[in-house]
């Protein structure tokens, strides 16, 4: 579905187209205008329809051959005989082959017959036994066989040089079965960039930089900051009781006092003064 998203822009690119370009063509100007120039070798208006050989293809694998188109598909293919001598078409593909349904319909261009329009369904497998699948085709010919093919006698194993194929999955399960693979790819992409990252539950915080408690006053900002081990050089006042406090402030006091009286006289004591 991506491959076939790009061509198709890339065809808008190359061919210029204008943005919103869609390629719903009728019947008549399918014939008139893309299948009658190119059997006469002639170039198309626009080239935008592939060219391959159709019926060795399965039909899901045709989209991404196409140049054009989102949920339906144009194909120049050749036709060849299914038995050399006879005149129907070999419409068997890679695993299964096309039947025609219903009736051939005339397509009118200037109110004369110019082509005849084909529908066909693609059945899985050989038959009898196949299977009926959604794909479907219509197949466009001319309605006067003019190619050089035609002309060589019914020995030639091709019956036509061009006839123009219209390629759709009737419930579009091709377009369903591409959306829901991209959609599985995008999921595996995703999963594939989770597993590089780091989960969340994962990520340990680091502790360089300690949360602040801002119901502090802006003076304490700064210890909160320091670490424990550095924060104060008189931590180890922590601790001490109010009466240790008091206590070694009344010796620091008294030391202070101490150190500002003068040093007490030295008494000299009589000689053989009694001893109290």
């Amino acid at each position: 579905m991506a491959a076939a998203k790009r061509r198709v822009r890339d065809a808008e690119a190359d061919l210029n187209l204008p943005p919103g370009f869609r390629f719903h063509p009728t019947d008549e100007e399918l014939v008139a205008h893309y299948l009658c120039p190119r059997a006469a070798g002639r170039a198309a208006p626009v080239p935008i329809i592939a060219e391959l050989d159709l019926y060795r293809h399965d039909p899901w694998d045709l989209p991404h051959r196409a140049l054009f188109g989102r949920r339906e598909w144009y194909f120049f293919t050749p036709r060849d005989r299914k038995y050399p001598n006879g005149s129907r078409p070999n419409r068997a593909a890679a695993s299964g082959y096309w039947k025609a349904t219903g009736a051939d319909k005339p397509v009118l261009h200037n109110g004369r017959t110019a082509g005849i329009k084909k529908a066909l369904v693609f059945y899985h497998g050989k038959p009898p036994r196949g299977v009926k699948t959604e794909w479907i085709m219509h197949e466009y010919r001319l309605a006067k066989k003019g190619s050089a093919a035609a002309a060589a006698g019914a020995g030639a194993l091709r019956l036509d040089d061009w006839v123009l194929c219209r390629l759709y999955n009737k419930k579009n399960e091709w377009e369903k079965m591409q959306s829901r693979k991209e959609e599985e790819e995008a999921m595996a992409a995703a999963q594939s960039w989770g597993e590089t990252r780091t989960p969340e539950s994962e990520v340990v915080d680091s502790d360089a930089f300690p949360e602040m408690d801002y119901s502090l006053p802006a003076a304490s900002f700064d210890d909160a900051l320091l670490p424990k081990e550095e924060a104060r050089d008189d931590d180890w006042l922590m601790g001490m009781s109010l009466d240790d406090l008091q206590g070694l402030g009344s010796l620091l006091q008294a030391d202070d006092l101490s150190m500002l009286a003068p040093p007490p006289a030295a008494k000299t004591e009589p000689l053989g003064a009694p001893f109290f």
